[in-house]
């Protein structure tokens, strides 16, 4: 399939870089009392402090602007005295509705919807685009991804912009029927401008009929939780201080842009769960990636997970902070109300590729899947997917939960955790153990690297009852080019790097070969998961990094400054880039595996994939290219060529009882309806930006709907737009 490449010539290049959407993740218990100590590994001042800019201290007051609406500390309430929590719309949901945004709460984002079928799709055609207008400001650097799913409950979509305006639509016609406006601030905005969806909450103490007694609940890019009345969208004045709560609140020193909520944040027994992501890159000692819990009636807090901190679930007086650097959780994390545990898929420490200033506490629960009582906030079980992570292999995916039939008839309660080197993961979510039937197996890995004092693991996990979703290790004969002198010099640039295949190790003299890339694999748009069949289907990229480590003398002179100091510059372009990691011996080159020439990828398409797995008996039904050459091509041109080449794909799939799978995700700039017992693409439609979103569908009085925010994403280089767009079959006459 791969050699095919070399007839395509010409058809690939700028916008499918596809470049990291990621951050450094994980999560924590609470605070700290004293600064970050660097006492389990010494690295002399001399090898970490810049000469061109200062390292502020973790108690310095936070800047100006951080709590966006200068809104007071909330106050703690004992979990004793939670209100028992009523059955929710994601529960059970109604099959015309998606009340969350994986749809229900296992996050399966499966329909039972049977009228859109594989005969019939064909006929698809637009019902209504909705805008939500959150477009660039003019003369600012794009960071707009939407990266929006929009809920349906009843007659209506709940959705967010991507700055995090909450809306009400008519699901049937578009028609606005209420707006709620953040003034969140340009500045606020992280590198990537998104929210991925909202949330759906009925009181257990407000009466039916009362204001707030159905809520949205949002968390946004600067920082605050916000719940609105569903039926008029305004702010529920019992919750927090207004409506709004300040999360800020213990983070210790930060600037805007920092850190941001991008994940919807689900409610388990009454407990709004909320994580954040940390923007990439910047320093060792980053503010928190604490995970806390909230009332969600009150909005009051309940408790913290801080990882350096694990006996302490409270929350920082004035004077203190929650331990810095720790891994922070950016995906969607995933509630299970029976057993009281939320998941929360996590990431690596502050400074992605450096771990020698990692505590133990870190190294435990970093690039794992967590679960986290409810009740206490404290680690019930963790299961990790990389050790001592440098590669930025942070989980992007929301856990999926499903009941597993054994061959001996019992039934277990499971999770499916997929991840960025597109290893799957199948375990029991009670215990956090892999099931018997999908074992997991530690093989040895490259040991001990190049980086002084910063060995590798010896060994990494392979879960083997999964198929993989990736392709063999690169070899020289896998560079291409749109002509005979890019392939050489690809073939160059391959010689020239270290490489030894999946972890090799990060390299200071010479560049390394990252591969799977820090894109996945499959990322933040998850899988879908039919609980009828047991049929798995998922989107996944092939995007090798080249990477480098710099010394800080080096990184200085490249000006790779951290984003809270005076020196920092916006980064313009479409990849995330480089990464200061001040306070650690070295700054990261941090790029795409592509000619710098005409910015095509210097490895053989495809570079994007689809998959349906059948986890029962254990195989691969099909896998196909996923993403076709249209609006692909070098320099960024589109070729507008309607071959199948397989592109890179942020964003993910859903599945219908009618068998179809609907994805957008591609830089192809389109929606596609796939048959899931072929996996041939039935029908596309060119969209108004790029779809890297979720789709979704839903009903409205006997009509099905397809719905995909086509916001686009500046990191994936495709057009961006503020249009939701929403198909339906023809309405038949009277």
């Amino acid at each position: 399939m791969r050699n095919q490449a070399y007839l395509l010539g010409a058809l690939l290049g700028g916008t499918i870089l596809g470049v990291s959407l990621s951050s450094a993740q994980a999560q924590s218990p609470a605070p700290q009392d004293t600064p970050p100590s660097t006492s389990h590994k010494t690295v002399p001042d001399s090898l970490t402090a810049s000469s061109l800019f200062h390292d502020p201290a973790p108690d310095t007051p936070q800047a100006a602007g951080v709590n966006a609406a200068n809104l007071p500390d909330i106050d703690e309430l004992p979990i004793d005295q939670l209100p028992q929590a009523v059955p929710q719309e994601s529960a059970d949901p109604k099959p015309d509705d998606w009340p969350a945004y994986g749809r229900d709460d296992r996050a399966t984002r499966y329909s039972p919807l049977t009228q859109i079928t594989p005969e019939n799709v064909g006929k698809l055609q637009r019902a209504f685009i909705y805008h939500t207008g959150s477009l660039p400001p003019k003369g600012k650097i794009n960071r707009l991804a939407a990266e929006t799913t929009p809920i349906k409950v009843g007659d209506s979509l709940y959705l967010c912009s991507a700055t995090n305006d909450m809306m009400r639509v008519d699901a049937a016609t578009g028609q606005e029927k209420w707006r709620f406006h953040s003034h969140e601030s340009y500045d606020a905005i992280p590198f990537t401008s998104a929210c991925k969806a909202v949330t759906y909450y009925t009181s257990s103490t407000v009466p039916e009929g009362q204001p707030c007694h159905n809520r949205i609940i949002e968390g946004t890019l600067d920082n605050r939780l916000i719940a609105v009345d569903a039926e008029d969208g305004k702010l529920c004045e019992t919750f927090g201080h207004g409506g709004q709560v300040n999360l800020m609140q213990g983070m210790g020193w930060s600037v805007p842009r920092f850190v941001g909520v991008t994940s919807p944040s689900p409610i388990v027994n009454g407990v709004i769960v909320v994580n954040h992501e940390v923007l990439d890159g910047q320093r060792r000692w980053a503010p928190s990636g604490v995970v806390r819990g909230y009332d969600a009636e009150s909005g009051k807090f309940l408790w913290a997970w801080d990882v350096n901190n694990p006996d302490n679930h409270h929350q920082p007086d004035k004077d203190h902070y929650y331990s810095r650097g720790t891994p922070n959780s950016w995906a969607a994390m995933t509630g299970d109300n029976a057993l009281g545990l939320v998941y929360v898929p996590t990431g690596n420490s502050a400074a992605d590729y450096y771990s020698a200033l990692r505590s133990e506490a870190e190294n435990r629960v970093s690039s794992s899947v967590v679960a986290i009582d409810v009740r206490t906030g404290a680690p019930r079980w963790v299961f990790q997917t990389v050790h001592k992570d440098v590669w930025d292999y942070d989980i992007g995916s929301q856990p999926t939960l499903f009941d597993y039939h054994a061959d001996d008839g019992s039934v277990i309660p499971a999770l499916i955790m997929p991840t960025k080197r597109g290893q799957t993961f199948i375990l029991d979510r009670r215990t956090g153990k892999p099931l018997p039937d999908f074992p997991v197996v530690e093989k040895p890995a490259p040991n001990p690297g190049f980086v002084k004092d910063d060995p590798r693991a010896p060994t990494q996990p392979w879960s083997t009852g999964v198929p993989r979703l990736g392709f063999p290790n690169l070899t020289e004969a896998d560079m291409w080019g749109a002509s005979p002198l890019d392939q050489l010099a690809c073939r160059i640039k391959f010689r020239r790097a270290h490489y030894v295949g999946e972890f090799t190790p990060p390299t200071i003299k010479q560049p390394w070969i990252e591969d799977p890339g820090y894109n996945g694999g499959n990322d933040w748009g998850s899988i879908s998961y039919n609980p009828q069949t047991g049929i798995l289907f998922a989107n996944w990229s092939h995007m090798p990094m080249y990477d480098q480590l710099v010394s800080r003398k080096e990184a200085d002179k490249l000006k790779l400054f951290p984003i809270d100091v005076p020196e920092y510059t916006p980064r313009h372009g479409i990849t995330a880039g480089n990464a200061s990691q001040a306070e650690t011996p070295y700054g990261a080159l941090v790029g795409p595996f592509w000619n710098t020439f005409t910015r095509m990828m210097c490895n053989a398409p495809p570079y994007g994939m689809i998959t349906a797995i059948d986890l029962k008996a254990h195989k691969v039904l099909w896998q196909h290219p996923f993403g076709s050459a249209r609006a692909n091509g070098p320099w960024g041109i589109a070729t507008h060529l309607p071959v199948t080449i397989g592109t890179p794909n942020n964003g993910g799939s859903l599945m219908t009882a009618s068998g179809l799978a609907f994805i957008g995700a591609a830089t192809d700039n389109q929606l596609h309806a796939i048959d899931l017992k072929t996996g041939k693409t039935l029908w596309t439609d060119v969209l108004p930006g790029g779809g890297q979103a979720n789709a979704m569908t839903y009903a409205v009085n006997g009509r099905q709907y397809v719905a995909i925010m086509a916001g686009g994403h500046h990191l994936m280089g495709t057009p961006v737009s503020d249009a939701l767009v929403v198909y339906a079959l023809p309405e038949e006459k009277k």
